[in-house]
């Protein structure tokens, strides 16, 4: 990796950092809310637990919720436990996004199968508009991504602009069917964590490779 990679990944795991950290202010003080008007003793406690097991760093902490290809509503804390590669996209692009899907399924190919069940390859949409349960699970099908270790997922437009932000990804919708957009790999640990990022389109993966190798258990 070039040393100017190395502190645009630096400078880009520090705005994770003081973003979470500020989400985690919030959670705490919804937290401290909810307690004071909980009225069962047992719930409070396994909430309290299930916190304590998630760092001020994890994306875990963000409030947001989600839809999948399969209709399901879910939230980022229910993928914890996993290596994530995450990437987003958006399924009527014609560029750069077939190539990032490309990249991801060259990431998997790379990773032993001892460790294969121990990572999640998400693909976040920045088109939830378009791109309804329906969409996703057909664009998985035209890409043969139907196995589990596939997970497709679209939000409201607030919480996609909120994790776009964690993620340092930018995009601008530049006509109604297209929009301009970073390319950017994520790597997060089984808690949440960022801990590796690529970026550009058909780039040397081994990092990134190594990185969810490494995490995988």
């Amino acid at each position: 990796m070039c040393k100017g990679y190395r502190n645009l990944e630096f400078d880009m795991i520090n705005k994770l950092k003081y973003f979470l950290i500020a989400l985690s202010f919030v959670a705490i003080s919804c937290n401290n809310s909810a307690k004071k008007d909980s009225t069962t003793s047992e719930n409070t406690n396994m909430e309290t637990s299930e916190t304590a097991k998630i760092s001020d760093m994890s994306i875990y902490n963000l409030p947001s919720h989600w839809t999948t290809q399969d209709g399901e509503e879910i939230e980022l804390k229910e993928l914890q436990g996993k290596v994530l590669a995450m990437v987003m996209i958006y399924t009527s692009c014609q560029a750069a996004c077939p190539r990032l899907v490309a990249d991801m399924r060259n990431i998997e190919k790379q990773i032993p199968e001892s460790k294969k069940d121990n990572v999640q390859y998400v693909f976040v949409s920045i088109d939830p508009e378009t791109d309804t349960p329906e969409r996703l699970t057909a664009f998985a099908k035209e890409n043969q991504m139907e196995d589990d270790k596939w997970l497709f997922l679209r939000g409201t437009e607030e919480d996609t602009r909120e994790f776009a932000a964690v993620l340092a990804v930018n995009y601008k919708q530049i006509s109604p069917i297209d929009f301009s957009h970073s390319n950017i790999i994520s790597v997060f640990n089984q808690g949440g964590e960022l801990i590796h990022q690529q970026e550009g389109l058909g780039v040397n993966n081994k990092e990134t490779v190594q990185a969810i190798i490494d995490l995988a258990k």
